[in-house]
């Protein structure tokens, strides 16, 4: 066989193995669809043991994966994302366990009415089916996809970033366990097993009809691909380019504390702040502490002129940074002239994910949190609340910034829809 029939040979092997994996989750959804909520809770007890039991060998299997990704020069905010530790293993324990309190959606009663002809009509949430997610370097949303994609009633396929591919897959290894323990089909949790861009392909075009929806969570590159190849349903999960809008009437003390807990708590995550726009009534008495505070924290800031003028301490900005996710600690600071002018940058550089505003005028506030146009909007807040698990959806596949069906996290409820009962007692339309 020739190197072109070998190329070919395995091509064939691949779209087999992805159709064998989707058909095996379409199976397993039907099952699910149905399942009891003490099964469903069930399952995720046991998983969180099993993630709890294995932790030496998460850790080990993880240190692997950090190994290669150092030595593939990897920055540190990824380094951060993909890393494990005692702590954060615990924590995805912890929310599996989060995940088996919440209430079950499936079977939910949205509404309910009747007409004058004696109809009664019931809107139901019921779960959307199987679930293919694509994410990056964080083996957490193995978990987290997992978890919620199962107590929703639905069969998730997951493919991880190759980074991450030993935490991964020993992280659904877990997750399986638990499953086969409280009685349920292990293929409601499945991993896709190779790198193999193309794989990724196959689940965009649907795996014949087995995929219902796609959910990216990763990189601009990787969101686009999805958006571009897509021929199911798609969940966006863009960029996280969140902005922190201090107003003039600011507690200057506050402004200090939420914006460097929104940089420096976590540079890498989609929730981060990544531009500060003040009002210019307060940039003399306001930025330079809010600068002296990052850079005490080994962030740099780019900072426009006026910003510039008054603390030496930043880096001038350039056009850029405006609309930039650094992912890193770096932040991009402006002055604006008001509310108006905080809003239109924000609409013209952001990307609809989450933008707070710190003011102590209740009016402004009303004014920010009804016209600015994005999934989460912040009063006085730190933007690293945007997350799942702070919403009280004990965890998230991601962030929807889209405007169709879900938008910011995306939990339980997210991932159901609906369908209508309607019961009659013999009614014929006239």
């Amino acid at each position: 066989m020739n190197m072109a029939e070998t190329i070919a040979a395995a091509a064939v092997d691949l779209e087999r193995d992805m159709l064998a994996l989707g058909n095996r989750a379409r199976d397993a959804a039907t099952i699910l669809a149905t399942a009891p909520t003490a099964d469903k809770q069930a399952a995720l007890q046991a998983m969180a043991s099993r993630i709890r039991a294995s932790q030496a060998r998460l850790l080990e299997a993880n240190q692997s994966d950090v190994a290669r990704a150092e030595a593939t020069g990897k920055p540190a905010s990824f380094i951060d994302r993909l890393t494990l530790t005692v702590e954060r293993i615990e924590a995805m324990a912890q929310g599996l366990e989060a995940v088996a309190a919440l209430p079950d959606p499936v079977g939910a009663v949205m509404a309910n009415w009747q007409r004058p002809n004696g109809l009664d009509f019931t809107r139901v949430r019921v779960p959307i089916g199987v679930i293919g997610i694509i994410y990056e370097s964080r083996p957490n949303v193995t978990a987290d996809a997992g978890a919620l994609a199962m107590m929703s009633g639905n069969a998730a396929i997951l493919r991880g970033g190759s980074d991450s591919h030993d935490s991964s897959g020993l992280i659904v290894e877990c997750l399986q366990a638990g499953l086969e323990e409280a009685g349920l089909p292990k293929a409601a949790i499945q991993m896709v097993p190779t790198p193999d861009r193309a794989a990724v392909g196959m689940m965009l075009q649907g795996l014949g009809g087995t995929v219902d929806l796609i959910v990216p969570r990763g990189g601009k590159s990787l969101v686009g691909r999805v958006q571009d190849e897509a021929r199911v349903p798609v969940f966006a999960h863009l960029e996280g380019i969140c902005h922190v809008y201090v107003d003039k009437a600011a507690d200057p003390v506050m402004a200090v504390d939420i914006i460097t807990n929104a940089k420096m708590r976590r540079t890498g995550v989609c929730g981060a702040a990544e531009c500060v726009l003040v009002h210019e009534d307060v940039v003399a008495s306001h930025a330079p502490a809010i600068i002296n505070a990052l850079r005490a924290k080994g962030c740099e800031v780019h900072a426009d002129q006026a910003v510039n003028a008054v603390s030496q301490a930043s880096v001038p900005a350039s056009d850029a940074d405006w609309g930039m996710e650094f992912l890193d600690a770096v932040i991009a600071m402006k002055s604006v002239t008001g509310l108006d002018d905080a809003m239109d940058h924000i609409a013209r550089f952001g990307s609809q994910h989450t933008d707070c505003i710190i003011t102590d005028d209740a009016d402004t506030a009303v004014r920010f949190l009804n016209e600015v146009d994005s999934a989460i909007v912040m009063h006085n807040a730190s933007t690293q609340f945007a997350d799942g698990g702070e919403f009280g959806f004990g965890a998230e596949i991601g962030i929807a910034t889209g405007k169709l069906h879900a938008r910011g996290p995306v939990g339980l409820e997210q991932l159901t829809t609906f369908k209508y009962q309607v019961r009659g007692s013999g009614q014929t339309r006239p």
